[in-house]
């Protein structure tokens, strides 16, 4: 059963840091068969209190590879550019 990570975005102090993890993210990301659904700064609330900047929906194909993906060696090394760059948060989504 597919699994979506939603990240939403609602601070980037440093976007230096932020665009290189984009970077190396991505190619992670991929390797485990995540897919990214979107990635838009074009947000119109519509109801509540909403600060995000930005909002990114991953697709895996199962909870599994996607907690693998952000548990690897290979992430583990980037994340804090990341925490040190953006204020978010993340949420798993299944059906």
């Amino acid at each position: 059963m597919p699994a979506f990570f939603l990240i939403e975005i609602t601070k980037i102090s440093d976007a230096e840091s932020y665009g290189i993890y984009v970077e190396k993210v991505a190619n992670i990301i991929k390797k485990y068969g995540g897919e990214y659904i979107f990635k838009s700064e074009q947000l119109t609330p519509v109801s509540g209190d909403w600060d995000a900047k930005r909002i990114i929906l991953i697709r895996f194909e199962n909870k599994g590879m996607l907690m693998k993906c952000f548990r690897s060696e290979e992430y583990k090394k980037i994340v804090h550019l990341r925490e040190e760059s953006t204020e978010s948060k993340a949420v798993i989504i299944e059906d």
